[in-house]
């Protein structure tokens, strides 16, 4: 009989450590991301401070390679049942997420899940707009936004006998200057360029105003004609091919590496993404920040397009998982840790009272080149050019675009003849993704 009270004691011992364990048993949210170099120190930061905020749940940043990537991982993972709570995708990446409805929980409705209501009146008109559905629904929650800028290396200017505190406005000036810096020695290399994608192509298309393709590029249809191959596109990359016959300008790769070039002394001049500010700071060069460069025209610059990245919530999880992922987006919103990452990491404020708070805080007069992205993209109303890009398969027609730019680089064909083989095989793989 004792026996079997001791059994039974011990039976009831164990069933209330296990309600008590689970009653305080964290909810554990992986998050997929591509930061690496300074940013992926403020990722470890803000799931620290996440996680310290509250019991509840545990916030698990995975590192998972570049943007391409980390979105083919994400992909794989649905696949196979075993998603992350949330993945960042980057902005080439947005219409196949857009795609594959029943996959992803809009970001909205995961903050309804946790008693939050999205404000889209809160955020940056340009960035909410890009991630959202056409009728205003936010599909994701836009984490890490930038937009492309000059950078340029103050101690090679000096060197090359340029001005170290007026940086060139036009895309001739940029060239003229790489030149002076290749021809006095100064650095190795005058000019690169990270993305030249997204920046090259893409935010030159917007900030000259002209038309990177059809249905406003793919914000207004899928049905997309691509148009990357107009004369000022051949003009532009022409330029860039024949700087690249003497080492003038010099290819770095398809997405950031190219900032090694600038950050190691290579090169004197870099287009890159604002959010590469965290690794050249730390590199404790000599350097200055100017507007993205454009041609001159009537109207001109327009405006930039967002880049970066967005968080997206796959389908399928617990509401327990959507109120845990809820209250990060609502974490992630606070206008002090807004600020605070705008301000270390280059990216743009996601919201208004952040980049206010940031304003306020005497930041930009400190610092006044660390506006010149915001003012970028929010100096002028959107044309039907400078919406943003948005193709079922974007990622995918960047590799294209990327192999014609590799050839023409190493001399294989000319400009003309790269774009137009670009466009003519986007088009097809456009098609072909939607299935015609």
């Amino acid at each position: 009989m004792s026996i079997r009270l001791i059994c039974a004691s011990a039976a009831a011992i164990a069933a209330s450590l296990s309600l008590t364990s689970n009653a305080f048993a964290l909810t554990e949210l992986q998050w997929w991301h591509a930061m690496s170099g300074a940013n992926n120190e403020v990722v470890e930061q803000l799931a620290k401070e996440f996680n310290e905020s509250q019991k509840d749940y545990k916030i698990v940043p995975v590192f998972k390679g570049t943007y391409p990537e980390a979105l083919n991982a994400g992909i794989a993972a649905f696949r196979a049942k075993q998603a992350p709570a949330i993945l960042q995708v980057f902005d080439a990446g947005s219409g196949v997420m857009m795609g594959a409805e029943g996959a992803i929980m809009p970001a909205a409705d995961v903050l309804k899940k946790g008693g939050y209501t999205f404000d889209k009146s809160l955020y940056l008109s340009g960035i909410v707009s890009y991630y959202s559905k056409p009728d205003g629904t936010m599909l994701s929650f836009p984490y890490n936004s930038s937009s492309p800028i000059l950078y340029y290396n103050k101690d090679t200017f000096k060197k090359a006998g340029l001005d170290p505190e007026n940086p060139p406005k036009t895309w001739p000036a940029v060239f003229e200057a790489a030149k002076k810096i290749k021809s006095s020695g100064a650095s190795a290399c005058g000019f690169t360029s990270t993305w030249l994608t997204w920046i090259q192509t893409e935010n030159f298309a917007a900030w000259n105003n002209v038309s990177y393709g059809s249905n406003e590029n793919g914000l207004g249809g899928t049905d997309v004609k691509l148009a990357f191959n107009a004369p000022l596109f051949v003009q532009h990359f022409q330029a860039i091919a024949d700087l690249a016959k003497d080492g003038t300008f010099r290819y770095g790769g398809r997405t950031s590496e190219a900032k090694q070039l600038f950050t190691s002394g290579e090169c004197g001049i870099l287009t890159e993404s604002s959010g590469g500010l965290g690794d050249i700071v730390k590199s404790g060069m000599n350097y200055g920040i100017g507007q993205l460069p454009y041609y001159e025209g009537e109207g001109r610059p327009q405006n930039t397009i967002p880049g970066g990245a967005s968080l997206w919530v796959f389908g399928g999880k617990s509401d327990t998982e959507y109120k845990g992922i809820a209250e990060f987006f609502h974490f992630l919103s606070q206008t002090k840790i807004q600020a605070r990452l705008h301000q270390v990491s280059g990216y743009l404020p996601v919201t208004m009272a952040a980049y206010e708070e940031t304003k306020k805080s005497g930041f930009y007069e400190k610092n006044p080149a660390r506006e010149t992205p915001i003012l970028q993209m929010l100096g002028k109303a959107p044309t039907a050019n400078s919406k943003g890009v948005r193709l079922v398969n974007l990622p995918q027609v960047r590799d294209i675009m990327n192999e014609e730019f590799e050839a023409m680089l190493a001399g294989k064909e000319d400009a003309k003849t790269a774009l137009d083989k670009a466009v003519q095989r986007g088009n097809a793989a456009i098609q072909q993704a939607l299935g015609n």
